[in-house]
């Protein structure tokens, strides 16, 4: 949901070559889970030093965006990273979604996500807007 690249021309070029995409890190190395919402928690890959994600990326602006973003999913009945990977898998052109997982419970949290994959007009507007506020 942060980095959306693809979305500038490569799931056009995918379609068309009826090729499918794996979403690699869907969950924002976990920041689209409610781990980081209350700081960065004593083990977690943001408060070690040679992580894919840092502690500077972890700002009030970022966790605003979560919490909103947050807020979306719970009224869609899910938890945010349930959203996320909805999110991500709601085009067809997406095949799969890579997760990290270190808990069975996290995997069947995950797996849920596939119950509810449709997202209204009304709710893709406002995730939008929670990530491009100026769009």
């Amino acid at each position: 949901m942060f980095d959306r690249w693809v979305e500038d021309g490569l799931l056009d070029v995918l379609g068309q070559e009826g090729v499918g995409a794996i979403a690699f890190c869907p969950l924002a190395q976990g920041l689209l889970t409610d781990r980081y919402l209350h700081g960065i928690p004593a083990g977690s890959r943001a408060s070690k030093p040679h992580s894919f994600l840092k502690k500077n990326e972890i700002d009030e602006h970022r966790l605003t965006q979560i919490r909103a973003l947050g807020e979306v999913a719970a009224q869609r009945g899910q938890s945010l990273a349930q959203m996320a990977l909805a999110w991500v898998l709601r085009d067809g052109r997406m095949t799969s979604a890579l997760i990290g997982a270190s808990r069975v419970e996290q995997i069947e949290q995950n797996v849920a996500a596939l119950a509810n994959l449709n997202f209204s007009a009304g709710e893709l507007s406002a995730i939008d807007t929670i990530l491009n506020p100026a769009a």
